[in-house]
């Protein structure tokens, strides 16, 4: 049994891993893609999950459900899961999802995403403030800096207004154990710190471009009015 086990969970391991790394390789091969079907195939590690949490996502796959808009990484707890468009049970069976009138990943603002605290958010209760968290899109993968983790009530919306730089808010049920409705909300906010995306890339050619084109007019500038000064000192 200790066999079957582990050879059950190290097959999890090498498909969400397949699946992520196949999610990368389209998102370089078809950058214009808005989103991408593979996403929804990651297999999720069923290792903090409640029986009931995981039977709803097994029954989940037999629904059709439009692609993901992205996939979210979460190192530090091994949590990778498709980002959907919604917040509907269905949506937070398969995955999580992105909370109406919020950002969505790629855009500038604040972009909240909710997940059941008994599936793939779990993992939530153990992360830290600095720890990274990856959003993967088809056109960038955007890398987030864990600064807060609050707990609210359950009307509380303000963790959702944008910030003074890019966010990323992520919303579950607290506590985590907690036996029927969960009175509170576990939010872990966390602020934009890389972004690797053709947009930036080109950006910051543009802008290197610019300023050696501005440092080669200055020096030319400087250089003509000292031959200038020069010219009117000389001895006729």
């Amino acid at each position: 049994m200790l066999a079957l086990y582990l050879g059950s969970r190290t097959y999890s391991a090498i498909i969400s891993r397949a699946a992520v790394e196949t999610f990368k390789r389209e998102q370089l091969r078809s950058p214009d893609q808005n989103n991408i079907e593979v996403a929804t195939a990651i297999k999720p590690d069923f290792t903090l999950w409640s029986t009931k949490r995981i039977k709803e996502y097994e029954e989940s796959l037999t629904t059709y459900l439009k692609p993901a808009i992205a996939v979210l990484v979460i190192p530090k707890i091994k949590v990778e899961v498709p980002v959907l468009d919604g917040t509907d049970e269905l949506c937070l069976n398969r995955g999580v999802g992105r909370i109406a009138g919020t950002a969505s990943p790629g855009e500038v603002g604040n972009i909240g995403i909710a997940g059941h605290r008994d599936g793939f958010f779990r993992g939530l209760k153990d992360i830290a403030l600095g720890d990274a968290i990856e959003m993967i899109t088809p056109r960038r993968t955007d890398i987030y800096t864990v600064d807060h983790v609050v707990i609210v009530a359950p009307n509380d919306t303000s963790i959702l207004r944008a910030q003074s730089r890019p966010s990323l808010t992520l919303v579950t049920c607290y506590p985590f154990y907690f036996v029927g409705s969960a009175p509170q909300r576990y939010i872990v906010q966390a602020s934009l710190t890389h972004s690797d995306s053709e947009t930036t890339r080109i950006v910051e050619q543009s802008n290197t471009a610019t300023n050696n084109v501005t440092q080669q007019s200055s020096t030319r500038s400087a250089s003509a009015q000292r031959c200038h000064t020069e010219s009117n000192h000389s001895e006729p």
